[in-house]
């Protein structure tokens, strides 16, 4: 039998050490995994031509300009926080990855960040918007979902309803180009995305929670962590 070489996936680099980490020990970098790390910094996008898959991290807000809208205040001090050179590279390995037609994931920003490059729009900020606190910042808080039917997220985790984690105050407001919501928490925020028509493209899979540290509330083997990992490297090694 012939040996394959290890899986190599490129992660996007979160800003914070510990927090890549995370990523890290998911996807089980210290076993068979290989890990490729991106960022603006490094300048290392051709890299990608040596990966098998791209996972889009968390961090920072995506820059209000790259989804037309104006920058706001939020909770009354304005946000200095962007990093849109980050941004423009990330997109950038997107389009590359889907170029290539390798598997995509995307978490939190992540998420978001395919809906900016399917041409949709965020909000800026749901503190501002009056939306759930259950949301909002950090540190990570737990709440429950519902994981609509006959889409790619139930059949990978087998669940109707299902309790995440989540630290973000950025949301989906309008829905990106070819893309389909395919989780909301109780108060309508989008949760999860994936394609609308599946047909002959590569598997795509955005989550607003952080299923690489759901540990701290003791998920990591739930379905919404576990599953979604399994499967990410399941489609990793169909696509090879």
């Amino acid at each position: 039998m012939v040996s394959r070489e290890p899986v190599t996936i490129g992660l996007t680099y979160t800003g914070h050490a510990e927090k890549h980490q995370y990523y890290l020990d998911w996807l089980g970098a210290e076993g068979a995994v290989n890990i490729i790390s991106f960022s603006a910094e490094n300048n290392n996008l051709d890299e990608l031509q040596h990966c098998d898959a791209l996972l889009l991290s968390g961090g920072r807000d995506i820059h209000p300009s790259l989804y037309g809208s104006n920058l706001l205040h939020y909770s009354g001090a304005p946000n200095d926080g962007f990093d849109k050179e980050r941004d423009l590279f990330e997109l950038n390995a997107l389009r590359r990855a889907w170029d290539r037609n390798l598997p995509v994931l995307g978490i939190c920003r992540g998420m978001q960040l395919i809906n900016v490059a399917r041409h949709g729009t965020l909000v800026q900020d749901q503190g501002d918007e009056k939306l759930n606190p259950i949301h909002r910042g950090g540190p990570d808080k737990k709440h429950e979902l519902h994981i609509e039917d006959r889409t790619l997220l139930a059949e990978i985790t087998g669940e109707r309803t299902g309790e995440v984690n989540s630290a973000h105050h950025q949301a989906i407001r309008q829905l990106g180009e070819g893309l389909m919501v395919n989780a909301r928490a109780a108060d309508g925020t989008a949760e999860g995305i994936e394609w609308e028509n599946k047909s002959g493209k590569s598997f795509l899979l955005g989550v607003q929670w952080h299923p690489e540290r759901m540990f701290r509330f003791g998920l990591s083997n739930t379905p919404l962590s576990k599953n979604i990992r399994d499967r990410f490297m399941e489609e990793i090694n169909k696509s090879r």
